[in-house]
């Protein structure tokens, strides 16, 4: 399989994906496109790999079959390998994990845009209505999960796996930005951010040559 990503440094859904195929097991090469350069249009549009997806990012790549979307693409490898590698066994604790997932990849706009994800840089931040709102919603749903389902480890339904790929970019944001958490949601931030997959994807992500000025001026 191959697996098209963006920077490492910004693009939060290449994250998500390339942690999806981590978790999978499965073998995979990177390919690593860079986002926004000046010629950034053209070379989107001219770029095979990310034909099938209209020039975004990421793109799996798995024989003829082709997958875009970073929640596709985690339950494309989720269906190869096994769904309970991925999502709780426990009926109760899958419905919620799912129901997590789905609100993270469709919301969360303010947090989102007011937050970009850049792990070259900390910068300051103090939150503003619309975002706090979006980090009172996420903490109420980390809490919810660990208090009913946490009890098997550090993560959000104990082990690791889906939810924890969808908020590992909402624990760089928070981590980046200098918010203020709660003990309970700061011990699950470090769970995230000392996971070695993690831990791997930010030392790539520092060393890249690529700079995204308008990420970089937030």
């Amino acid at each position: 399989m191959k697996l098209v990503i963006g920077n490492r440094a910004y693009s939060s859904w290449s994250l998500r994906a390339w942690l999806a195929a981590k978790q999978s097991g499965l073998p995979f090469e990177t390919r690593v496109v860079p986002m926004y350069g000046p010629d950034w249009d053209a070379v989107k549009h001219a770029e095979p790999d990310l034909a099938p997806s209209a020039g975004r990012v990421p793109v799996l790549w798995d024989e003829d079959a082709v997958v875009w979307d970073s929640l596709a693409i985690m339950e494309y490898l989720a269906d190869k390998v096994g769904r309970d590698r991925f999502w709780p066994r426990d009926d109760a604790a899958r419905a919620m994990a799912r129901a997590m997932v789905a609100e993270m990849h469709a919301g969360f706009s303010a947090l989102r845009n007011t937050c970009p994800m850049n792990l070259k840089r900390t910068v300051a931040y103090t939150p503003c209505v619309a975002v706090s709102a979006d980090i009172e919603r996420i903490l109420t749903l980390w809490a919810q999960a660990r208090a009913r389902f946490g009890a098997g480890g550090p993560f959000l339904f104990g082990g690791f796996g889906a939810a924890d790929i969808a908020f590992a970019p909402v624990a760089v944001r928070f981590a980046m930005h200098g918010i203020a958490l709660p003990g309970f949601a700061r011990c699950y931030v470090d769970a995230l951010l000392g996971h070695t997959w993690l831990q791997d994807w930010t030392t790539l992500a520092r060393e890249e040559p690529w700079v995204i000025e308008a990420f970089d001026k937030v």
